[in-house]
């Protein structure tokens, strides 16, 4: 298909979508939760079909396709159901003096028409989880899975449309050409999940129409052991967060800084966590997955260095297993610590202490996510007030995404903009400003408000618009005379008449 011909077919789609929402049907809280139970009975009748993609995609097992990918679905199109009234319902704001007169509040109004790229490393979770986001705060979208996990992408294609609204929504599946076509479009709203390279490319195409963004992003996850720890413990939390999807997770640690002396006490401990993640032979562990393609292999290969490999550092092209690996005394410099690593390859890089660390930190890009593990809480508390990522778990790794009430999201290089849980609700929703005059008190305004505006005006209107910084230590006389003055007049034009 030409160029021409993908842009008019995503010219199409677009309007179609548009046509459907200008009709106003995606506004009403019963569509919303009919799409949402939808979207939870595909998870449901189609859960053997998608499990079966994940593992010929990613070699998935399938309880981590249940636990990883659709159970968080399941998850918050339940809290969905449960709070769209409440959520949606229009949130009353504080007002000054000079407006109590009239009605102030919020109201969560849809984008209109969004666009969602998602990933290939979790390709179910990546593109649902904003999907049900957009529904539950009423807009229409266009799901773009990404083509490189393409046996979950045609699942996706075919289907999830069998479910939903057909006008509503779309999904489009192809290789970059199409998602080309797709950013040419004009959309409300555009939610991206991938590389930091992709995701300029895809806010300069917004900023053709001003359209907002989310960027879901990555990024180099420090991890910072002290040597005041539990090494056991902490050895199984980081491999666990490393190892999860063959180490394919944006918020896996990426490297390790800890001093030499913790680097050998932690290799020792981690000697013994791989096996009893994996047995002796993690290619022939049903729990251990796959690299998605012969690209991304030779990308994650190229990166280790045997002469610093402590554990594994097997390969196989042939079935793209890479073992889960450890390289020790790492340096900055070394290829390994110039990208993301996005496989399972753990850099330990060794640093003379907390201050180096965190300088480490600071010099590069902000990161998704930063992992701190000690026994000393001042010493996890240091990284929080001195550097800066999207997330930052204490003593484990990965646990913050699992938390709803949490954003996810990073800052910087790492990403714009959070989502999960009620976070995605907010992502897809314009927070219009309304609010309700009286049109009676008018001979007020004209006393106050209209030109020509007098000292003795302007006075009056500071007094009712505006703050004052409040005087340290005192002043407790002034605002209590303040408050007097303040009840007396909100009574008085309260009188007047409130809409």
């Amino acid at each position: 298909m030409s160029t021409e011909e993908l842009e008019q077919q995503a010219q199409q789609i677009v309007d179609t979508a548009r046509q459907a929402f200008r009709s106003g049907r995606t506004k009403s809280i019963v569509f919303r939760k009919r799409q949402l139970r939808a979207v939870y009975r595909f998870l449901e009748e189609e859960e053997a079909t998608l499990k079966q993609a994940l593992m010929d995609d990613l070699h998935k097992p399938a309880n981590e396709t249940q636990l990883m990918e659709i159970q968080p679905i399941k998850t918050d199109i339940a809290t969905y159901v449960e709070n769209l009234e409440k959520w949606t319902k229009p949130q009353p704001v504080k007002k000054s003096l000079a407006m109590i007169q009239n009605a102030a509040e919020i109201v969560y109004e849809p984008y209109g028409v969004a666009l969602i790229i998602g990933a290939w490393n979790y390709p179910l979770q990546l593109a649902l989880w904003p999907l049900i986001g957009a529904i539950a705060a009423g807009n229409c979208a266009v799901l773009k899975p990404s083509e490189v996990s393409s046996h979950t992408a045609q699942v996706l294609a075919e289907k999830l449309p069998e479910y939903l609204d057909k006008a509503c929504f779309h999904v489009v599946t192809g290789a970059a050409d199409i998602t080309t076509a797709l950013l040419k479009q004009r959309f409300d709203y555009i939610f991206y999940t991938g590389s930091t390279e992709v995701g300029k490319i895809v806010m300069k195409a917004a900023a053709e129409y001003l359209t907002p963004v989310t960027l879901e992003l990555g990024g180099k996850g420090p991890c910072v052991v002290d040597s005041n720890c539990d090494f056991p413990t902490v050895a199984r939390r980081i491999l666990f967060g490393k190892f999860l999807n063959a180490g394919q997770t944006c918020i896996a640690p990426d490297y390790i800084l800890c001093e030499r002396e913790t680097q050998d006490r932690l290799v020792e401990a981690m000697r013994d966590v791989v096996p009893q993640f994996f047995g002796e032979n993690a290619k022939e562990s049903g729990d251990y997955g796959r690299i998605v393609n012969k690209r991304h292999f030779d990308r994650v290969l190229k990166l280790i260095d045997p002469s610093k490999v402590a554990i594994g550092g097997e390969t196989d092209a042939e079935t793209l297993y890479i073992a889960p690996t450890v390289m020790t005394n790492v340096t900055g410099d070394d290829p390994v610590m110039q990208e993301e690593v996005f496989g399972p390859v753990l850099p330990i890089v060794p640093i003379s202490g907390k201050e180096e660390a965190i300088e480490f930190i600071n010099s590069r890009e902000k990161p998704l996510a930063t992992y701190v593990f000690s026994s000393d809480k001042q010493f996890g508390q240091d990284f929080i007030s001195q550097t800066s990522s999207g997330q930052y778990c204490f003593n484990d790794t990965m646990m913050q995404a699992a938390l709803p009430t949490l954003p996810f999201g990073g800052v910087g290089n790492s990403g714009i903009g959070s989502y999960h849980g009620k976070f995605t609700f907010d992502t897809f929703s314009h927070k219009r400003a309304v609010m309700r005059c009286s049109l009676s008190g008018e001979w007020l305004n004209a006393k106050l408000r209209y030109p020509p505006l007098t000292d003795e005006k302007t006075s009056w209107l500071q007094f009712l618009l505006f703050k004052k910084l409040k005087q340290e230590g005192g002043g407790w006389m002034s605002m209590l005379c303040m408050l007097l003055v303040g009840i007396t007049l909100a009574i008085f034009i309260a009188s007047l008449g409130v809409v």
